[in-house]
């Protein structure tokens, strides 16, 4: 028996080393990457303003626990309700203890106001974490199968479908909050629609309800903006992040805001290793780069550029139907009803790392610091791996 639980179907690889875009294994062998550890390293590997944060920070203080006031997580909150225009920030270790966090806001609102029975109003497709509470909240019944009974105080609808949210909404008093995706990574690389969006504002604000975004994938620059809801001119009640944050370092965040901020209060939540010294220390290099350098905008000039150049090879053959998601969260939806799941080990084989998500959709989050060569490599790469899995099942 192999000492690791078998809880991933690992590909046959091993990395040793990262630099960059680039991560190599064992054998030396070098591989683009176009997943950035799932949307995590949006910086690449091996980024000299994030290696040298964390060292001076090990080299300084690494742990004291959040009985003590902690330097590096007063900046980082500081910077990102700054960014963001939120009022707190509570501090985690994951992206699923965020979603956690936003979970408990809701319910204690709930409870705040008398409803005894508080429910979050959830969407099909949806993703956000396999802990017992994020897992019922996540529509995946793959993950949810042998980890029953699942907790109360959910209700599902359709995701962009704003008349299915309103008629929940006026069928359930008990309903106090919604949480969503703005982009479905796991459910396909599905962008909400402005109109959702903006009703489901409308909606909670009419209701006296927390709209709660988890942007767990979609934030820190990965859609062109630093949270994808600062394409609109409102803010959530409740906003979850984590995965690109520390670039790598273990780190999540559930930012809240007026009537949503002061639920939580002493002893009501916590976390050991939450908003740790040096966690914070890299989540803290992330964003001044990010911000400093412009990434943003350099994210949306390479995804258009990854975008354009697989549709001008691929656009007269059929073998795509749309491109969804924003900036360089990209899903290249293919013209099948088979599983392509085997793209990532042939694209492994040649030395490209991608990730294919909802069966058909080729999904491509790679890091922000690519080159115009890189990103054209990785265009010309996806589209062979295209041709070639077609190509496989006449």
């Amino acid at each position: 028996m192999q000492p690791i639980m078998n809880t991933y179907g690992r590909l046959p690889v091993t990395f040793t080393k990262g630099k960059g875009a680039h991560v190599f294994d064992t054998d030396g062998k070098a591989y683009l990457d176009a997943l950035s550890g799932i949307a995590v390293c949006g910086l690449g590997h091996g980024h000299p303003a994030v290696t040298q944060a964390i060292r001076e920070q090990a080299d300084n203080l690494v742990h004291t626990s959040n009985l003590y006031g902690i330097g590096q997580q007063q900046t980082l909150a500081e910077k990102l309700t700054a960014i963001s225009g939120m009022d707190n920030v509570f501090f985690s270790n994951s992206g699923a203890e965020a979603n956690e966090a936003a979970i408990k806001i809701a319910r204690k609102y709930g409870h705040n106001k008398g409803i005894t029975s508080p429910t979050i109003l959830v969407v099909e497709n949806a993703f956000h974490g396999r802990t017992m509470a994020t897992l019922t909240a996540t529509a995946n019944p793959a993950a949810q199968e042998g980890f029953g009974p699942l907790l109360e105080g959910f209700t599902r609808v359709a995701y962009n479908d704003l008349n299915a949210a309103q008629q929940a909404v006026k069928e359930n008093s008990n309903i106090i909050a919604v949480l969503v995706e703005p982009v479905q990574g796991e459910g396909g690389v599905t962008a909400a629609t402005d109109e959702y969006m903006n009703g489901l504002r409308a909606l909670c604000d009419a209701n006296d309800m927390l709209l709660m975004l988890d942007e767990i994938q979609t934030g820190n620059g990965r859609t062109g903006k630093y949270f994808a809801f600062q394409y609109f001119d409102w803010c959530p009640d409740v906003l979850t992040t984590a995965k690109g944050l520390g670039n790598g370092v273990p780190i999540g965040a559930c930012l809240a805001k007026g009537k949503a901020a002061e639920v939580l209060q002493p002893g009501s939540h916590g976390s050991t290793y939450g908003g740790n010294p040096l966690a914070c220390s890299a989540a803290n290099a992330v964003i001044d780069t990010i911000t400093n350098e412009n990434l943003c905008e350099r994210v949306l000039e390479l995804g258009d550029r990854i975008r354009n150049k697989i549709d001008a090879q691929l656009k007269d053959t059929g073998l795509v139907t749309e491109y969804r998601g924003k900036g360089l969260m990209i899903g290249v939806v293919l013209n099948t009803q088979e599983n392509a799941a085997g793209i990532m080990k042939s694209a492994l084989e040649a030395g490209l790392l991608l990730n294919v998500t909802a069966g058909n959709v080729v999904r491509l989050l790679p890091p922000f610091i690519l080159t115009d060569e890189e990103a054209d490599e990785i265009a010309v790469k996806v589209c062979d791996q295209i041709t070639a899995f077609f190509a496989a099942q006449k």
